[in-house]
């Protein structure tokens, strides 16, 4: 939100913030609760794998989401000094996570062509364009790499972040996409029969996968739950990340009742208002399963679309200020001079992602598999200009430690 202000033209800098704040909470709340819809499905999933006599039911999944969201407010509350130590261990677990699964899949597997691993289509969701088909299996991916920027929002908690943020970014991406890619790779290589793997009753194929490999449940149970508890790990550092963020904007003045949100409790020494806000907000969220999977998976299709929209505006301005050759106050830490092809590459990409991600996955189109997400997102955005109308033109000023910054150097000029 900083980063737009400073880059946006004068004439709608505040409103641009606006925007961008509210899709980017929007974005990041969505994407605390597919990670908490995601950790509960992986557990009923596990249950059927060793039970196959239990009936799943939607309200078994939003009770597990409790549950794991209520774990991860638990962590945010009451072990908040150990959460370094926590992230810690989810890192290094996932060198070693890695390799554990890497193992057995290797040499127990059986062996997938390289023909079926790199020039292999397969077309089931219906399109007669298998290029189409091909853009909409990216989207699994792009939303594994959304979030990186989750650090940002620790930023005002991090010693010298101009330098150590962009840091961070560039190792999470470097380190998780090289582990990412040679874990497709191996998975590709060792799928075994492909129809069963994508029609498991236990509704995750990688489960299946393990299953072939090993023959065991009890392994299999094993090697999901590492997995699984990755998740677990995750969703306790996002939920700290997001409640910073919402807690940030708070203070901003960008919420209803933000005097209330922004407040940092004395006793626990966080934002405890908004851990809650940001917790209370995926459970109620979460009840829109018990009514319709399908309707829930829009909210969370949302994850991509919004945080992919809120990367871009701030990259389309500085791809204006630097092809206008612009004055632009760069930080320690620079692109250089590949700093515009690289912008350029960015929104090209983004553009792409925000435009597939809207597809339904499967045609003919029915009730059951319609893509909800852009209905969803654009009704957000009419109500996020309602309100910028009714409330926030004449409240919201922008974030403002930007703007005591800037008046600090106009006051020295």
């Amino acid at each position: 939100m900083a980063l737009a202000l400073s880059l946006a033209p004068p004439k709608i800098r505040v409103f641009t913030t606006w925007m961008q704040g509210w899709i980017t909470v929007f974005g990041w709340q969505a994407a605390v609760t597919s990670i908490c819809f995601l950790v509960a499905t992986q557990i009923q999933g596990l249950i059927i794998l060793n039970h196959p006599e239990y009936n799943p039911q939607r309200w078994h999944g939003t009770l597990l989401m409790w549950a794991v969201m209520l774990f991860s407010f638990s962590m945010n509350v009451f072990a908040v000094q150990i959460l370094p130590l926590l992230q810690l261990f989810g890192g290094l677990m996932h060198v070693v996570i890695f390799i554990v699964l890497v193992v057995p899949l290797v040499l127990l597997s059986p062996r997938s062509t390289a023909q079926f691993v790199f020039t292999d289509l397969l077309n089931q969701g219906g399109w007669s364009s298998d290029g189409v088909s091909w853009c909409l299996g990216m989207l699994t991916v792009t939303y594994c790499f959304t979030g990186f920027d989750g650090a940002i929002h620790m930023s005002e908690e991090v010693r010298n972040p101009a330098r150590v943020i962009p840091r961070i970014l560039i190792q999470t991406i470097a380190i998780n996409g090289t582990l990412a890619f040679v874990f497709t790779l191996v998975l590709l290589f060792c799928i075994g029969d492909v129809s069963n793997v994508l029609h498991t009753s236990t509704g995750f194929p990688i489960i299946a996968i393990f299953h072939q490999t090993t023959g065991s449940v009890r392994a299999t149970t094993v090697m999901q739950l590492t997995i699984t508890i990755l998740g677990f790990v995750s969703n306790i550092a996002v939920v700290a990340s997001v409640s910073r963020l919402t807690w940030a904007f708070a203070r901003d003045g960008g919420l209803p009742y933000s005097k209330f949100f922004a407040k940092v409790d004395g006793r626990y020494q966080i934002p405890f208002r908004a851990v809650c806000l940001v917790c209370f907000t995926a459970i109620l969220l979460s009840l829109i399963n018990i009514a319709s999977t399908t309707a829930l998976s829009a909210i969370l299709a949302l994850t991509t679309s919004s945080l992919f929209i809120s990367y871009l505006i701030p990259i389309f301005m500085m791809t204006w200020k630097r092809l206008r050759k612009e004055p632009i106050n760069f930080g320690p830490w620079t692109l250089g001079r590949w700093g515009l092809a690289i912008n350029i590459y960015a929104i090209v990409f983004g553009l792409f992602t925000t435009t597939f991600v809207l597809f339904p996955t499967e045609i003919p189109v029915t009730a059951t598999n319609m893509n909800y997400s852009g209905p969803v997102f654009l009704g957000v955005t009419i109500l996020l200009v309602f309100d910028w109308v009714v409330r926030g033109r004449g409240r919201y000023a922008g974030p403002l430690k930007e703007l005591i910054l800037h008046a600090g150097q106009q006051d020295r000029q």
